[in-house]
């Protein structure tokens, strides 16, 4: 009786099921982030695609983690494949420019006006902004991730915001000059301001 009640009992862990179920109903946001920090849809589906793998085979995690687990494993797969280095550092990984430009994987239409902005950062300061602005990771936390000192991290923040408010402004100051109509500025700024809006679903 009470073998059968211990295995009838629900694990507090999340199942594979639970994983799946987090892939399957983030699907869009998951993969936005996953494309934020690689700059290259081939890659950024291999870290989809593993990011389940890892997260269904990886530690036992409490089912109320599932969600935030699992967009750490598409965190640490695009780390692999993109390598980030701060200026500096032991290396450099792919850069933004070879994605977008050469690859043909830059998303279309206004996805890709919407991305532009976070795309063209180096790629160490990209992985800094897209983890510690839009998925809220402390400082420390962001460069225990990176392996980097929290200098690097703290160096590099600013410096996405500004590259990115400047892309902003300028593509602002384009539809001026073009005599369109007066565009609204709240969606351009919330990529600055508003934690997880580019990869929001």
């Amino acid at each position: 009786m009470t073998q059968a009640k211990q295995i009838t009992e629900p694990t507090p862990y999340a199942s594979c099921e639970d994983f799946c179920r987090v892939f399957d109903e983030d699907m869009n946001s998951v993969y936005h982030l996953a494309f934020l920090l690689t700059a290259d849809r081939e890659l950024a589906e291999q870290c989809f695609v593993s990011g389940l793998d890892n997260a269904v085979k990886g530690n036992p995690v409490f089912k109320e983690w599932a969600r935030s687990w699992a967009r750490r494993a598409v965190i640490l797969n695009a780390m692999r494949l993109v390598n980030p280095r701060p200026a500096g550092g032991n290396g450099r990984g792919r850069s933004s420019s070879d994605s977008i430009n050469n690859n043909g994987n830059a998303p279309q239409g206004g996805q890709q006006a919407e991305f532009a902005p976070v795309l063209g950062l180096e790629p160490f300061v990209r992985f800094v902004y897209v983890i510690t602005v839009l998925e809220r990771y402390s400082d420390q936390e962001c460069s225990v991730l990176l392996g980097c000192t929290r200098r690097d991290v703290l160096a590099a923040r600013p410096r996405a915001l500004q590259q990115i408010g400047s892309a902003i402004e300028m593509h602002y100051q384009q539809l001026r000059n073009a005599g369109l109509a007066k565009p609204d500025r709240s969606s351009g700024l919330q990529l600055l301001i508003a934690p997880r809006l580019a990869t929001s679903a």
